[in-house]
């Protein structure tokens, strides 16, 4: 192998600096010598064992990259979760994907429309000026109306006028208390009631334990498809 020449380290910039080239060239990256022995580092052989080594490496490299990238999939999967709004009707506690609210306002009136209007589609409300169809999930789902002693209590904390969009189609309808949102990992959803489950108007796919309450949550495409159908 061919003798390495560091001279700048010896007598250039990096030495005692008595090298008579600096006169002419003030720099050592300046001088041929420093740029032949570049060329050198970059052409001469490498040494026995060497890409041996640099193999080992990247390949216990990439098996910790991959190792890494499992512990996180695994993590990302074991605490994967979702959110929830959580409302009341009646004495029943639901939830929906937080996603499909798009406003919760006070209670508004609600104009009905001759030979339309029912129990399930009340009809119109104005809501912050936009004409929305007002539904009745009490109906739907087969809820019993809050208690006379429950809707006197303060209307700061029950009754308010819930707004979703779903597929394009907005919605409005009552809910005697609404929560706001929840986040609720998917492994602590827990299956509906066997004789929930079994009822042909289930719209429960799961349920949520929250603040020692029941929660149902809604299979929101089927509720809202089952309002398509039915009022459209």
């Amino acid at each position: 192998m061919t003798e390495f020449n560091d001279c700048w380290k010896k007598i250039g910039v990096e030495g005692d600096r008595s090298c008579p080239e600096l006169e002419t060239h003030i720099h050592c990256r300046n001088c041929p010598v420093y740029s032949a022995a570049g060329r050198g580092l970059l052409e001469r052989e490498a040494p026995e064992g060497y890409l041996e080594e640099w193999t080992n490496l990247l390949a216990q490299s990439q098996q910790i990259s991959t190792l890494s990238d499992r512990k996180k999939s695994a993590i990302q999967k074991t605490t994967r979760s979702l959110s929830v709004t959580i409302f009341r009707l009646g004495n029943e506690w639901m939830a929906l994907p937080a996603k499909l609210f798009k406003e919760i306002t006070p209670p508004t009136p609600i104009h009905t429309l001759p030979h339309r209007s029912n129990d399930l589609f009340l009809g119109l409300a104005n809501v912050r000026g936009e004409i929305l169809m007002c539904v009745s999930l009490f109906i739907l789902l087969g809820i019993d109306r809050a208690t006379q002693a429950q809707s006197k209590m303060s209307p700061v904390v029950y009754e308010r006028m819930v707004v979703v969009e779903v597929e394009g189609y907005s919605w409005a309808f009552a809910v005697d208390e609404i929560y706001g949102v929840h986040r609720v990992r998917e492994e602590d959803l827990r299956p509906p009631p066997v004789a929930l489950s079994k009822s042909e108007e289930n719209y429960t796919i799961s349920t949520i334990n929250w603040q020692d309450q029941k929660v149902n949550y809604l299979d929101s495409e089927l509720l809202f498809y089952t309002l398509q159908r039915r009022v459209l």
